[in-house]
């Protein structure tokens, strides 16, 4: 009968990943850091009106914001509105308009891209915007504008 001993088993599976792992940094190609990051901000239900009618944006709707490069060269980015349930069957926003800002680490906006307002209704209104290198680090906001009112944002740090 053979006894288990933890304590050994333990540091030789310890000793056997430390190996691999210093085998694995001298024979991996270096790859170029990068840099990507999603996040999502609940809409709040609101009303606006739209020619003399009356439209809700009930709960359900997410705004959206994907950023993909390195440093500060933006290679991707991307914000639009996903709705679910009860919130997809409506008309969705009218006069909308998405903007992308860049803010420095002193917290002051620097550049604006302002999105082209949109007069049709969409349940799933969407942006991309061009990539480009940012002279400064800081964040990078996107905001969702229904009907000249900012409803909803998302931001990402970027930074070294």
């Amino acid at each position: 009968m053979q006894i288990f001993n933890a304590a050994r088993f333990n540091a030789t599976r310890f000793k056997t990943v430390a190996v691999l792992t210093a085998a694995l940094s001298f024979t991996a190609p270096a790859v170029p850091a990068e840099a990507s990051a999603a996040g999502s901000t609940a809409v709040n239900t609101f009303t606006y009106t739209v020619g003399g009618a009356a439209v809700k944006v009930p709960t359900g709707c997410f705004f959206t914001h994907i950023i993909k490069g390195s440093g500060k060269r933006i290679e991707y980015q991307n914000a639009g509105v996903d709705c679910g349930f009860v919130a997809a069957l409506g008309p969705g926003f009218c006069n909308w308009r998405i903007d992308f800002t860049y803010v420095d680490t002193n917290n002051r906006t620097y550049k604006t891209s302002r999105g082209k307002t949109h007069p049709e209704c969409k349940i799933d209104p969407m942006r991309n915007n061009s990539p480009q290198t940012l002279p400064r680090y800081g964040k990078s906001c996107t905001h969702l504008y229904v009907n000249g009112v900012r409803r909803s944002s998302q931001c990402h740090y970027i930074k070294k």
